[in-house]
């Protein structure tokens, strides 16, 4: 099978987008000690020392060692921060990971800098390949995967913290006012979606993006905008944590078991939560989030709806700009739906919204060759399809056909909805 192009174009641009996002990061880690950085809260979640290890770690491993005779920066280091690749070799255990307080940070930061001015060198000579820049542009988008994880395992931690520390005070809070659903109907077709093979498209895409195929959708609507704190106490109000019959049967299973009763973050009095600027006011009219897959399909049904299905949302939104309240706007946390605007609302940033959908392969899925197929296609077992984006999301780490995947009890990411409805 030949190798997939990369456009010169795409080659050119990447040592500015390689220095952006490289200093992204250090900007998003630059409120933490070494201690707030080395803090694991669960096992799902990462210290961001090791965010910032992980994703140096990628560049040197497949982009500088693929070169003869390359030496590495310290080769302990291929084991302390491989994440899950079992080709390249064994790895610290995910859930040990708060336990490795050397290097420190300041080591860390120092690995950073030197794999940055080792990269530089190879873009200044021009020894960047089609097959180098191909990787280079993954990791690009692979570090702004752990930017957002950065930040929602850090508001984890923090919240674990008896003190509830903010991560920054200085974040903008803007009122909001109530937004009525309104519902968009679309009739039955044939829509194509997901985005062509990537690098031979130009465009960057994950594998499990691809190929692009065409699905029937049958006849529904979709909620103008998503599910908001306002609507969820309602549920919560009319007894939904406490009504088996709303509750898938491992839902139901974790609510007993946990103790569920509201949102991640959320106070047992319902008036305020978490953020990643400390405790504050639940805010009515913003999109409410941190729910699990069993949370927003509870809500759903309790709503007479149902969660969309990843064709239905893609669908919809492949018509609308990649607009709306990203990490970049440096707000990290969701808004209320803006006042007055027409259709549909907030399909990209302020939360992830949980679809019905399975993740696995599409028709036709092929895995990227070599070491990086273990990337996306060996966790399409057990997990579900979120889309959009939300206020920890890079925005041009977005696209319509972006799919993002977690499991079903999952709550610790900005996770949100938006209703279904069948149209018969």
């Amino acid at each position: 099978m030949a190798r997939p192009h990369v456009a010169p174009a795409s080659i050119d641009a990447l040592p500015a987008r390689y220095r952006a996002v490289r200093a992204r990061s250090r900007q998003l880690a630059a409120p933490l000690s070494a201690e707030d950085a080395m803090v694991q809260s669960m096992d799902d979640a990462s210290p961001a020392k090791w965010h910032l290890a992980h994703t140096s770690w990628f560049f040197e491993r497949f982009v500088l060692a693929a070169q003869r005779g390359y030496q590495a920066v310290d080769p302990q280091w291929d084991y302390l921060f491989n994440s899950y690749y079992q080709s390249v070799g064994p790895m610290h255990a995910r859930p040990h990971r708060g336990l490795v307080s050397r290097p420190g940070l300041a080591a860390v930061l120092a690995y950073r800098e030197e794999v940055d001015q080792r990269m530089a060198r190879r873009f200044a000579a021009g020894d960047v390949d089609v097959e180098a820049a191909r990787i280079v542009l993954l990791g690009t988008h692979h570090e702004q995967q752990h930017q957002e994880l950065l930040l929602t395992d850090i508001k984890h931690a923090f919240w674990c913290n008896p003190l509830k520390p903010a991560y920054r005070d200085d974040l903008a809070v803007h009122a909001g006012a109530a937004t009525p659903v309104r519902w968009q109907t679309f009739d039955e077709a044939i829509v194509e979606i997901g985005a062509a093979p990537w690098p031979a498209a130009e465009a960057f895409a994950f594998d499990s993006e691809s190929p692009r195929h065409r699905v029937l959708v049958a006849a529904h609507a979709l909620a103008s905008r998503p599910a908001s704190n306002a609507d969820y106490r309602a549920f919560m109000d009319d007894g939904g944590y406490a009504d088996a019959n709303l509750w898938l049967s491992e839902g139901w299973t974790q609510v007993q078991q946990d103790g569920w009763s509201r949102p991640l973050y959320w106070d047992a009095d319902g008036e305020r939560e978490f953020t990643l600027a400390g405790m504050r006011a639940i805010a009515a009219h913003a999109p409410v989030c941190h729910l699990s897959y069993y949370e927003a399909d509870a809500f759903a049904r309790w709503a007479g709806a149902r969660l969309p299905t990843e064709a239905e949302w893609e669908q919809a939104a492949a018509t609308q700009r990649v607009e709306g309240n990203f990490a970049d706007d440096e707000l990290l946390h969701p808004q209320a739906a803006p006042q007055g605007e027409d259709g549909l609302q907030q399909l990209f940033g302020d939360v992830w919204e949980w679809t019905s959908s399975a993740y696995t392969r599409y028709p036709g899925f092929r895995p990227l060759p070599g070491a990086l197929g273990e990337y996306n296609g060996k966790f399409m077992c057990g997990q579900w399809v979120l889309r959009g984006g939300s206020c920890a999301t890079p925005r041009d780490h977005l696209r319509a056909s972006y799919r993002n995947f977690f499991a079903p009890p999952a709550r610790w990411q900005f996770s949100g909805l938006r209703l279904a409805r069948d149209l018969v």
